[in-house]
């Protein structure tokens, strides 16, 4: 099977791993974190706005390679705080308002930089 790389323009650059990976039919997205490199933006506090740059980024990620939103077959969201689970689930919402996809959600020890939300998804194209 091959696999086709994808790197994102303003996403976070120098890390060991790929923004996106064709293989099979599928987009395999990195976790995706509440940072805007182009406006130098890190959202640690609010995680509305943090939920919501998140899946802005993923929007944008999954256009840049020729899928939307209405073809993520899988999330898994990674929360901080579990108490942060209502705001999140309610931004989620709009972002997959019709057949959202199968999802995970778990809260974790820690996410790089103390963020307070990362998601990452598989989508097909």
């Amino acid at each position: 099977m091959k696999k086709k790389v994808y790197n994102i323009k303003n996403f976070m650059k120098g890390f060991p791993f790929s923004h996106v990976v064709e293989a099979g039919g599928f987009l395999f997205l990195s976790g995706i974190v509440p940072v805007d490199m182009e406006k130098e933006l890190v959202i640690v506090d609010d995680v509305k706005g943090a939920t919501e740059l998140v899946l802005d980024n993923i929007k944008f990620a999954l256009d840049s390679v020729g899928s939307d939103m209405e073809k993520v077959v899988k999330a898994t969201v990674f929360l901080r705080d579990m108490a942060d689970f209502t705001t999140m689930n309610d931004v989620y919402k709009t972002f997959f308002p019709k057949d959202p996809p199968a999802r995970s959600c778990v809260a974790v020890k820690e996410i790089a930089g103390n963020l307070p939300i990362e998601i990452e998804v598989i989508a097909i194209r």
